[in-house]
């Protein structure tokens, strides 16, 4: 348990070109494979890369040693960043999600709420870079199958432009606000 405090939270990729990322390892797991002549003990750790732009990804890693199932996770969770459908800081609607028997329910928020979740939901919601956003996790309390649930949670999310484009009506209608939204999201950038 001592190991699994010191090793989670919040790194920076160690990588100088390209863009930086935000990689946090969630959980680590010593497992024990018996063979012939004994137990062999190897490291299984989950990591979540963002670049806190939007973009995310989620890589599970084994090896014997810790830094070379990091350096693995953190390889996997590259090769598997997708971007985040998301209004300013927050989503841009509620939903459920869920992973095995791990359930995770994120609602949008208003600015300055900051982010209320937990464990592994939080560490993928801060990657990502939402920063408003009310979530809450039932069922299943196991890491892994949580950050799976919350990165399906972000796979379902789609902006409001995509689900008037379906509708065949245009974004406005459907969400009175986005245009004052999109606008304060682009003087943002700008500065």
């Amino acid at each position: 348990m001592r190991m699994m405090n010191r090793l989670s939270g919040k790194r920076e990729s160690r990588n100088t070109e390209g863009p930086q990322l935000d990689v946090r390892v969630i959980r680590t797991n010593k497992v024990f494979k018996t063979h012939k002549g004994g137990k062999t003990a190897s490291w299984s750790i989950l990591v979540v890369v963002g670049d806190n732009k939007g973009s995310v990804g989620l890589g599970l890693g084994k090896a014997r040693g810790i830094p070379d199932a990091i350096r693995k996770a953190e390889e996997t969770a590259k090769k598997n960043m997708f971007k985040v459908a998301m209004i300013g800081k927050t989503i841009p609607h509620e939903i459920v999600a869920r992973s095995g028997t791990a359930h995770v329910i994120m609602r949008p928020a208003a600015p300055g709420t900051g982010v209320k979740a937990g464990g592994a939901v939080r560490a993928c919601l801060e990657a990502c870079g939402i920063h408003d956003i009310l979530a809450k996790s039932l069922g299943s309390r196991n890491a892994i199958n949580m950050a799976y649930a919350t990165i399906n949670g972000f796979k379902g999310l789609s902006s409001p432009e995509d689900l008037a484009f379906r509708r065949g009506i245009e974004a406005k209608q459907l969400v009175p606000w986005l245009e004052r939204a999109r606008k304060e999201e682009a003087d943002n950038a700008a500065h």
